[in-house]
């Protein structure tokens, strides 16, 4: 949900800042394109174009569990997190799948560390299968079946055959849905006496039919912490380094 550290902090919250610039121009540049085909109603938001997720989980409590000998101060968002039995899942490697014919997964970050190339140790590996191209019914080889695999994980253990087409218009809705239903469990202050059925969340912003990005009404700040999901503008680097 967010980075690496203190979410409360200034470098966290700067980086969350222009996170949300970065996603408020896509979603403008999406609006837009809707408008000048005609497409833009009522019914449509850029959320069915392009949707950003992240990972949590909330486990029930079972009798006979572990007990730490010492446990997080009180009034911090760790103890906070940890009476509500709520953590967000951090996952270092990036992946990318297009139109389940071409995968690639790798560890490096784009900053100075992973690209100077004289410090971090990185690797990457791409995968293509030039006999599952994309047709009438669709790329089904592995990386297609990987994909689907993943989803199912991160979903909940539902199957869906519009999971099979992912590019409709439909599959987008039926996902963006089942990520709403799962931040809704996520987030709730009450007692959940079951785990949370799966991993992917929605990120919590608002977005609106025009493009712009807000804060959503109930959850200005992250689950268990005092620290805004669209960020604070640094007051120690002036704009120019970063613009």
């Amino acid at each position: 949900m967010w980075p690496e550290g203190i979410p409360e902090s200034a470098s966290v919250q700067a980086i969350l800042d222009w996170q949300r610039r970065t996603m408020e121009m896509m979603y403008l540049d999406i609006a837009y394109a809707l408008r000048a085909n005609g497409q833009m109603t009522y019914d449509v938001n850029p959320r069915d174009y392009l949707t950003f997720f992240c990972l949590g989980n909330r486990e029930k409590k079972l009798g006979g569990e572990y007990v730490p000998p010492q446990s997080p101060d009180d009034d911090t968002h760790y103890k906070r997190a940890q009476n509500k039995r709520r953590f967000m899942i951090y996952v270092h490697s990036k992946m990318m799948i297009v139109d389940d014919e071409y995968i690639i997964v790798g560890s490096a970050n784009i900053n100075q560390r992973s690209m100077d190339g004289g410090r971090d140790s990185e690797i990457a590996m791409g995968a293509y299968q030039p006999h599952y191209v994309l047709g009438s019914r669709g790329a089904r080889g592995q990386i297609h079946s990987f994909r689907m695999s993943l989803w199912y994980e991160h979903m909940g253990m539902q199957l869906d055959k519009l999971f099979l087409q992912p590019q409709t218009l439909d599959c987008i809705r039926k996902v963006n849905a089942i990520a709403q239903k799962n931040w809704e469990l996520y987030a709730t202050e009450d007692t959940l006496y079951e785990d949370l059925p799966a991993h992917l969340l929605t990120y919590p912003l608002l977005v609106t039919n025009d493009g712009n990005v807000g804060e959503l009404p109930a959850f200005p700040n992250f689950p268990d912490t005092r620290a805004r999901v669209l960020g604070t503008q640094s007051q120690h680097l002036p704009a120019i380094l970063t613009t």
